[in-house]
């Protein structure tokens, strides 16, 4: 080897250093979306619903009990507008009427676009509102049906196209 000349494959140290720099790259920019994405809230009044828990059974035991059921439709256009019908029916298929109905839709993946509506009586258990759905994708709809100390929830996933 001439004076001056450098060894073969000095450089490949060099490599591990790149490799390593781009993993600490991503890592850090990994680490700053999450930040700034998640809201931090995963459950409002968590501590409560804990201590609830029982409560919650027992409800759901009696709404089971019951037999009551909700037949959901909304079948938004491309601009994501449609109206939302609930059909509540009791165990033997007879409407359920009387009732206030609010639909909250919950946006899984996405925080600030939630909203409640309040769904009116058109008759034979129906109950009717017109939606915009502010995003495309998957939807979670909770149904809150309440009449004097009678209750009915239902959740189910919808999709917005």
């Amino acid at each position: 080897m001439a004076a001056g000349q450098r060894p073969r494959g000095w450089w490949y140290p060099w490599i591990f250093v790149g490799g390593m720099a781009v993993v600490v790259a991503v890592n850090i920019f990994m680490m700053t979306m999450a930040v700034k994405t998640f809201p931090g809230l995963e459950t409002q009044d968590a501590y409560q619903k804990g201590l609830a828990h029982n409560q919650t059974l027992a409800k759901a035991r009696a709404q089971a009990e019951r037999g009551w059921t909700a037949e959901v439709v909304f079948s938004p256009d491309a601009q994501r507008k449609g109206d939302l019908t609930a059909i509540l029916r009791d165990r033997d298929g007879r409407p359920l009427d009387g009732f206030q109905v609010e639909a909250t839709f919950v946006r899984p993946t996405v925080g600030g676009h939630d909203f409640k509506i309040d769904l009116a009586g058109k008759g034979g258990g129906a109950y009717a509102a017109p939606v915009t759905v502010s995003l495309s994708g998957q939807w979670i709809l909770n149904l809150a049906a309440r009449r004097g100390e009678e209750t009915f929830e239902d959740s189910r996933k919808i999709k917005v196209p």
